[in-house]
């Protein structure tokens, strides 16, 4: 929508939940949370609503807080299986590359990147 609220539009049209969108640094892309694979999951799409894609599932765990790198290229978010149990992730921009940087037995929360220099 614009500044002044007009010119609402509605970005998502599915009978899942969706939730928890961030703008990519370019603005071109956005990254949310949804159930559309079942349990939650992260998503990534273009900024007009279109070309939905899949991210990142792990198993059974629940997928949480995406959040860009600086650059665009990489989002890392949390992964957790229940209330407990959780741990940081990054993957590229098309998922590719998943990584867990967090393997420890302590809840790992709420990941977060520096501005580029």
């Amino acid at each position: 929508m614009a500044p002044d609220g007009s010119g609402v539009v509605r970005l998502t049209n599915h009978p899942a939940y969706d939730a928890f969108p961030i703008w990519s640094p370019d603005s071109k892309h956005i990254a949310f949370r949804s159930e559309r694979s079942g349990d939650m999951g992260l998503f990534v799409m273009n900024a007009d609503g279109t070309g939905v894609t899949f991210l990142a599932k792990i198993g059974e765990a629940d997928a949480y807080a995406p959040t860009w790198s600086p650059d665009g290229q990489r989002i890392a978010f949390e992964v957790c299986n229940g209330r407990s149990d959780c741990d940081i992730y990054v993957a590229s921009a098309d998922g590719s590359g998943l990584t867990n940087l967090t393997n420890h037995p302590a809840n790992d929360f709420a990941p977060a990147w520096e501005p580029a220099p």
